[in-house]
């Protein structure tokens, strides 16, 4: 393996990311809505609400998952009031799955940009003539969208573990978040679910025409996130730190089993036929 030739290839896609306004445009306003806009809005909705009706312990909705409710979710809210208790379970629970939206659309919108951007920018007979071989060619383009993705996703953690204990601060009085299970999500399950993306997306990218219906053929993997916030949210599953390594390590074999079919599909004769 040639990993010289493998990160000059994903040097070169993350360079040609940096410069589509199609990719960097989401990469941009994605995180300040879920890491800046929600969790403030959610806070200050919260933190304003007059009356047990304007609480979201009260909400009919929110009393099957507060019914099912783990035991250690009930230690962690364990003496404190309604609204803390509010922000916690809304912030550090049930909001979880949708951080995982992150690491899966910035990894695919880069992705998308692999074989089929090559396409499109008419450059993909260059990148098959080179001497790379074809593992070499396809682990460089997953490099390229990996990368940045768990680099964004854990700068995007950051700035939220700032913007959530600063702006309830006034409510809660001291430093609470992160929780336990927020390492596993976002070091074990949001790479697992950068892969899961790049590998779907890699392999529609060698056969779609354009970027824009790569991506948008990708697009559907959201599903699995959704599938995700809707089970926590009705109890059915919990993302402790046990599930998110359970569900991690299952994603990580779907992964293994989709780069394995991609590199002994690839054909460069069929690739450069298409792009003739």
């Amino acid at each position: 393996m040639n990993w010289k030739a493998v990160f000059t290839i994903a040097k070169k896609d993350i360079k040609e990311a940096r410069q589509n306004k199609s990719v960097w445009l989401p990469v941009l306003i994605v995180p300040l809505i879920f890491v800046v806009i929600m969790p403030v809005g959610l806070i200050l909705g919260v933190s304003s609400a007059t009356g047990a009706a304007g609480n979201p312990m009260n909400d009919p909705d929110f009393a099957v998952f507060l019914e099912k409710m783990p035991e250690f979710m009930s230690k962690m809210i364990n003496g404190m009031d309604s609204v803390q208790s509010s922000i916690v379970l809304l912030l550090g629970y049930l909001f979880a799955p949708f951080f995982l939206i992150l690491p899966l659309m910035f990894s695919t919108v880069i992705a998308s940009e692999s074989f089929a951007g090559e396409r499109e920018r008419k450059t993909i007979e260059a990148l098959l003539y080179t001497p790379a071989t074809d593992t070499e060619l396809l682990l460089g383009k997953i490099m390229a969208g990996f990368i940045p993705a768990v680099l964004i996703t854990l700068g995007s953690f950051v700035a939220y573990i700032l913007v959530v204990n600063g702006a309830a601060y006034p409510v809660m009085g001291r430093i609470w978040f992160p929780l336990p299970s927020w390492y596993a999500l976002i070091l074990w399950v949001s790479p697992a679910i950068s892969l899961l993306g790049i590998a779907v997306t890699v392999l529609i990218s060698a056969r779609v025409q354009t970027f824009m219906g790569a991506y948008q053929s990708s697009a559907s993997l959201v599903l699995l996130v959704l599938v995700l916030l809707a089970g926590q949210a009705t109890g059915v599953v919990y993302l402790s730190v046990a599930v998110s390594l359970l569900i991690g390590a299952g994603i990580f074999v779907v992964d293994a089993i989709l780069m394995y079919y991609a590199v002994r599909t690839f054909n460069r004769d069929k690739l450069l036929a298409s792009a003739a």
